[in-house]
């Protein structure tokens, strides 16, 4: 009887379940209305479920930067563990049903998908033969706020939140990069870099930043900053002589080898480099193990 008792004290204090689901969609999208499309319902259901929630727990869950919602520090830690639980939820109950999915959704950076992966595309299908969807990500995010998806690939410094598992099957470089015309107007000094255009990608907004740091070269003051949605579309405008990007190698290898790209100041080892994220459940399932084994073939030696 006290066993029961306290089980009912823990559950009280939970707040509802479809709170928490609408919390964890509106901090996922900064948004009521894309939440409450996600969730299939009105707007004024998901605004009731904040409510609801805030009222639990006594205290405001976001502020508002423009028009987007963002969570506290506090909110946002509480979101990570509900995405996760959710997650744990959704593969439990799959497993119950008897239905393990035989094909990996994965999701790709859009410059790493076009420039590496799509070139090796045909030795993936002999290998793997119609076992994954590569889906294409502007805005690269952690799998954990990315319930659709079984897997993604991250670049970069990238730590594993609990319940994932990371694979790291490549090293990587990265430094400025632009057509030969244009580097041909530069001197040894990369401060000489500031006579041309800067191309910067939203989806990876600190890159310029991390390799100044990274090669110890002091910032350099462009003359001009042109600012693209992604990396796909940032090294587009540089192979068309729009300006100068900053690139992983991995993504320009071909357009390197091929003259297009020169990197005028050499390239940088990022040892983080790529790896697979996935939910650590899905690790001994025989699609991912063979998905890891072509990755790892595939990668450049660290």
């Amino acid at each position: 009887m006290i066993h029961y008792d306290f089980v009912n004290v823990v559950l009280m204090r939970l707040p509802p379940l479809n709170a928490i689901r609408a919390f964890e969609a509106v901090c996922r999208h900064g948004s009521i209305l894309k939440a409450a499309e996600e969730l299939n319902v009105v707007r004024g259901a998901v605004r009731q479920q904040i409510d609801t929630l805030e009222n639990h727990f006594g205290r405001k869950l976001f502020l508002r930067d423009g028009r987007r919602l963002v969570p506290t520090l506090q909110a946002s830690a509480f979101a990570a563990a509900a995405s996760a639980a959710f997650d744990i939820l959704q593969r439990a109950a799959s497993e119950l049903e008897g239905a393990v999915p035989r094909r990996i959704r994965l999701g790709v950076p859009s410059a790493f998908a076009v420039w590496w992966l799509m070139p090796r595309a045909a030795d993936m299908q002999a290998s793997l033969g119609d076992t994954v969807d590569i889906v294409p990500m502007t805005t690269v995010e952690p799998l954990q706020m990315h319930p659709e998806l079984d897997a993604v690939i991250m670049g970069g410094e990238y730590r594993p939140a609990a319940g994932i598992t990371a694979l790291r099957f490549m090293a990587d470089e990265f430094g400025p990069v632009a057509t030969p015309s244009l580097a041909a107007t530069l001197s040894s000094d990369p401060a000489a870099m500031g006579a041309l255009t800067k191309l910067a990608s939203r989806s990876v907004p600190k890159l310029w930043d991390e390799w100044f740091a990274e090669s110890g070269t002091p910032p350099v003051v462009f003359s001009r900053t042109k600012e693209l949605e992604d990396l796909l579309l940032a090294l587009g405008a540089a192979r068309s002589g729009l300006g100068i990007a900053l690139a992983p190698r991995a993504s320009i290898e071909d357009d390197l080898k091929r003259g297009h790209l020169v990197a005028p100041y050499g390239f940088i080892s990022r040892p983080s480099g790529y790896s697979l994220c996935c939910r650590t459940p899905d690790v001994k399932r025989p699609a991912f193990a063979a998905l890891s084994g072509w990755l790892l073939r595939c990668g450049t030696p660290a």
